[in-house]
């Protein structure tokens, strides 16, 4: 992944930008300055934008990047060694009697399950991520959560999906989570931080475009749209506000970061939709894993199905692919 902010130590926040967070008082006047997102604008446009459709080689293409861009993920109580073994051996050959099938681009586990992920995908080129800071609920002090990160951070995580504390968002204390970002991103050292604004808790794009803007200004490398514990998590119309997001703060800095949708997102259909989205609103630098990924486990099994389809020309049940 390619860095795009100070991995060393809270990032300065860009000159054009400084002002905002100052204080309380500012941080809250610039957010609330930002310009309204029309609901039915939006929502208009995401759903004609899923309607594209595309060709038969574009479609290879478009699956093959949207393979290399899932996070695939075990975040369950019941998480053993050998799972998190087993998904690695997945991530490193999706489908192993496809050679030419690319990688994913990380796997994502709990910080205890870490070093198990580290060891089963040394050398391959693919991230370990972690999340922490009390995921999902985020409901702990932040010195468990600093120390939740240290401990993903210690075992070799190079990705930490940390969550925002929503409560404090609501209550209109930017400045509370804007600390906490810093403060976290700060404890990732060298590791890259997606800030998790879980959307479906925001209740308005208003809310999800002051977060997106806040998770950037705190230093955020990736923002993303849920832990896939609430409903709902990822939709187009959230996403498509989380794009002009990042491709405004681009134009206003020179500084790319990116954008993680998670939860809800299955089919190859849905994973094409979200890359058209990617092209249109943000623009075609931004589809690269180091830019935008998707966290989901259950869409990688239909990409490889649907993957056959094209390459052989008929359809190949799901008997030809792990089930995770």
């Amino acid at each position: 992944m390619t860095a795009t902010t100070s991995s060393s130590a809270v990032p300065a926040t860009p000159a054009p930008l400084t002002d905002a967070t100052r204080d309380e008082a500012s941080l809250r006047r610039f957010l609330h300055g930002l310009p309204g997102v029309d609901q039915v604008g939006v929502e208009q446009r995401a759903a004609g934008l899923g309607t594209r459709s595309i060709k038969k080689a574009a479609k290879l293409w478009a699956i093959d990047t949207a393979i290399s861009m899932v996070d695939l993920t075990t975040l369950e109580g019941a998480d053993t060694q050998g799972k998190v073994r087993a998904l690695a051996a997945k991530a490193k050959r999706p489908d192993p009697d496809r050679p030419d099938t690319p990688q994913v681009a990380a796997v994502c586990v709990y910080p205890d399950m870490v070093k198990t992920a580290v060891e089963a995908l040394r050398g391959t080129g693919i991230h370990v991520a972690s999340v922490a800071t009390g995921f999902p609920a985020g409901r702990t002090s932040r010195e468990i959560k600093l120390a939740d990160t240290k401990i993903a951070v210690d075992a070799g995580a190079a990705e930490i999906d940390m969550v925002i504390d929503r409560g404090a968002f609501l209550e209109g204390r930017y400045m509370a989570v804007f600390e906490e970002i810093q403060a976290i991103k700060a404890a990732c050292g060298s590791a890259h931080l997606k800030v998790i604004l879980e959307t479906g808790e925001l209740a308005t794009y208003d809310n999800v475009r002051r977060a997106s803007w806040l998770a950037l200004l705190a230093g955020g490398d990736f923002i993303k749209t849920s832990t896939g514990k609430v409903s709902p998590a990822a939709t187009l119309p959230v996403t498509h506000v989380m794009l002009q997001a990042v491709r405004d703060w681009f134009v206003q800095t020179g500084d790319l970061r990116g954008v993680k949708p998670a939860g809800g997102i299955r089919t190859t259909k849905d994973a094409i939709k979200y890359l058209v989205a990617v092209h249109e609103v943000a623009g075609e630098q931004w589809l690269t894993p180091d830019l935008f990924r998707f966290g989901a486990s259950s869409l990688l099994n239909d990409l490889l199905l649907q993957r056959r389809t094209q390459a052989d020309g008929h359809y190949s049940g799901p008997d030809y692919v792990t089930v995770d």
